[in-house]
């Protein structure tokens, strides 16, 4: 009974970080602002998670498993661009799920070391997911070959759009294209000029089909 009790506790601190993070930015929240909001002692939080980083790699490995069991689900989907579609709608409500995460990313990396080094190698495995994405637009006939690196360059812009999406709306506030649905959207039309004529139509599709989740 007592293992249950420590796992639901661990639980509640955690969706009560993230809570306190996304409203105030990791910075500002510390584990007694954290104890405070659950009403329990700070012994008992520091019990659970001795250091902040403790609880912000915590915090990341969850988001970590939930992101990647996103990108395991390849049968579910009729063909390799709808799983990226649905992939990417899932991405852009996961950011504001974590919505702490992407916006203070610089100041994790630099301060927490331990988190910092999962990081980067989750980094190596999403450039390795993304190019195998490629390949099977490329096998289905979904997008051209290149010889040259223009599709990794793509693959990179890609990653820059969704790094640093959130950051994007909360500095150009007064820019247009912070809908709902925008991001997706950027990044099919920097894809576009790659597609195959079969390529766009099954975009087109997707778009049409999933627009509103």
């Amino acid at each position: 009974m007592k293992e249950i009790t420590k796992i639901k506790t661990k639980d509640k601190i955690i969706s009560c970080a993230v809570q306190l993070y996304n409203e105030n930015g990791v910075q500002s929240i510390t584990s007694r602002h954290i104890a405070a909001k659950l009403g329990i002692s700070h012994g008992n939080l520091d019990y659970h998670y001795k250091t902040k980083e403790d609880l912000i790699l915590a915090i990341y490995k969850r988001m970590r498993k939930e992101m990647s069991e996103s990108y395991l689900l390849r049968d579910e989907y009729t063909s390799s661009m709808e799983h990226f579609h649905r992939l990417l709608i899932h991405t852009e409500e996961f950011q504001n799920k974590y919505r702490f995460f992407n916006l203070d990313v610089l100041e994790i990396s630099r301060s927490y070391p331990t988190t910092s080094k999962l990081l980067k190698k989750t980094l190596e495995i999403r450039e390795n997911q993304m190019n195998s994405f490629f390949k099977e637009f490329i096998t289905e006939g979904y997008m051209q070959h290149h010889k040259d690196d223009k599709l990794k360059r793509l693959q990179h812009t890609i990653r820059i759009v969704i790094t640093f999406w959130l950051s994007k709306q909360e500095v150009l506030t007064n820019y247009k294209f912070n809908e709902k649905g925008e991001m997706v959207r950027h990044i099919w039309d920097v894809m576009l000029p790659f597609l195959s004529d079969e390529g766009r139509n099954e975009q087109q599709r997707l778009t049409r089909e999933f627009s509103n989740l």
